[in-house]
């Protein structure tokens, strides 16, 4: 598992899922979306503490050095 989440990318998504968590505790958001929301936080919170993005890696894209990876998949 390569590091595909760049130190910026990493704060960012640790900023939105607070963000998240204080509107669901505020009562902003209701249910069910307020499942959703938090399911939503928790991928934010795992991909940044990780440095890895699954989706990031299915699309070619690297924030960790600033380059997409060019590599081919077959």
């Amino acid at each position: 598992m390569k590091k595909n989440v760049g130190n910026k990318d990493r704060i960012m998504r640790l900023l939105i899922a607070v963000f998240f968590i204080i509107l669901v505790s505020a009562g902003a958001i209701i249910s069910p979306e307020s499942f959703l929301v938090l399911i939503v936080t928790t991928v934010f919170i795992v991909t940044a503490l990780l440095s890895y993005c699954p989706v990031y890696t299915l699309f070619g894209i690297n924030t960790s050095s600033g380059k997409k990876d060019t590599r081919r998949y077959h």
